[in-house]
């Protein structure tokens, strides 16, 4: 499946959820399916989270 496939079925999917089930839901399902892509990314080792602690930490220093 291309990205432009799976972009189109999610958005569809959305949209479908949104028509039956009320922009809430919808959202829910949305912020469920971002959530469940960060940890996949996080486990994957494609995103590292190590770095995130480190930055707060400097933004508190600098103020």
């Amino acid at each position: 499946m291309s990205r432009q496939q799976f972009g189109f079925l999610a958005g569809f999917l959305a949209v479908a959820v949104w028509a039956l089930a009320g922009v809430g839901v919808a959202a829910l399902a949305v912020l469920a399916g971002l959530l469940g892509w960060l940890v996949v990314r996080v486990l994957d080792g494609d995103l590292a989270v190590t770095g995130l602690g480190d930055r707060r930490a400097d933004a508190r220093r600098r103020r």
